[in-house]
């Protein structure tokens, strides 16, 4: 078996079964089957430090579980024991690395699913997510993740970090996300919504009538919340750590005590819109994360990616794809007596 071979036979996650043995078996029993993984850095990588060149080279690998490894000896740089994650790599250079099967490897494996595929072409592929489907493998959710189904969909997402995926939305968040196919696609969109220069728009139906301006710019940073290191919320960074946020919400309609509103992101944060609405005194309806209180039989947060444009980062194309909002949400935005003008 070629190297290439072994690596995509770890990926797709047949290994020994006996690897995930639980904490409650002797050291016997827990003896894990090693790989051995001999991996060249590539010229992009070149000047990288070790722990983030071995992330994209292992991408079924988390980084924390890359950087214990190496502090721990299971990494050799040009047949010598590498000692300091942040050691500079050089295009090259020859890595053998010891790896044992960890859940995260093993989550990457496809599966077959339905994927509402809405575009597709060698280098990209734009997918309407519906709200329940988790995008990436966590704790809790190592498997029937949208990056299982792209797996099945695409073999050649195996040798992808992430199988492509660049951005995510939330498990009951629905709608429009990119994937990229080929690595220099997946840099150019990462370069290009790090720029801003990726546009997307989501609906979301919030608790309370909209008064005053039409459009709102939100410029509030996001961190987690001090008193609950669950949640995310606003946070003042002299006194707590976050990033900068930026949020323009546009009234599409209102009603004597809810609101249909468009979001355009300008950063990505986690839960961006769903912090700044309820910042505003309107948090989204069945959101009980962030205050919102069950309505309208809706069991999600009400929040849909509906637009998202860009241009090809390959062709420069101009692309632009819409999504009416889903069944479960189209409901409760009528319930609500609310219009939502489908041309938007």
């Amino acid at each position: 078996m070629t190297d290439s071979e072994l690596s995509k036979f770890i990926i797709s996650g047949r290994v020994d079964a006996n690897s995930l043995a639980d904490d409650s078996q002797d050291e016997a029993e827990t003896t894990a089957e090693v790989e051995l993984r001999h991996v060249s850095v590539p010229v992009e990588s070149h000047g990288c430090r070790l722990d983030k060149a071995l992330a994209g080279l292992v991408p079924e690998f988390s980084r924390s579980y890359l950087q214990q490894l190496i502090e721990d000896g299971g990494v050799l740089v040009k047949g010598l024991k590498a000692i300091k994650t942040s050691a500079k790599v050089k295009a090259g250079d020859e890595l053998t690395i010891e790896l044992r099967p960890t859940p995260q490897s093993q989550a990457f494996k496809p599966e077959e699913m339905a994927l509402d595929i809405v575009y597709e072409d060698r280098h990209l592929i734009v997918v309407n997510k519906p709200a329940g489907l988790v995008v990436h493998p966590a704790p809790g959710n190592w498997s029937g993740t949208l990056l299982n189904g792209l797996l099945a969909h695409d073999p050649q997402a195996s040798f992808m970090p992430r199988a492509g995926i660049v951005h995510r939305l939330d498990k009951d968040t629905s709608g429009l996300m990119v994937v990229a196919r080929q690595r220099q696609t997946m840099d150019q969109l990462v370069s290009m919504i790090a720029a801003r220069t990726v546009s997307r728009e989501y609906i979301a139906l919030a608790h309370g009538t909209w008064e005053g301006a039409k459009t709102r710019q939100v410029e509030a940073p996001i961190g987690r919340d001090p008193r609950n290191r669950l949640r995310m919320a606003v946070v003042d960074l002299e006194k707590n750590s976050g990033k900068a946020a930026s949020t323009v919400i546009s009234l599409l309609d209102n009603a004597e005590k809810h609101c249909l509103v468009k979001c355009k992101l300008h950063t990505g944060r986690t839960h961006q819109i769903r912090v700044h609405m309820a910042f505003l005194g309107h948090p989204l309806v069945s959101d009980e994360v962030y205050g919102g209180a069950v309505a309208g039989s809706l069991q999600r947060q009400a929040l849909h990616a509906c637009r998202l444009a860009f241009a090809h980062p390959v062709t420069g194309a101009a692309m632009e794809f819409k999504s009416l909002p889903p069944p479960d949400l189209e409901m409760a935005i009528a319930g609500f007596g609310l219009r939502y003008n489908q041309a938007l």
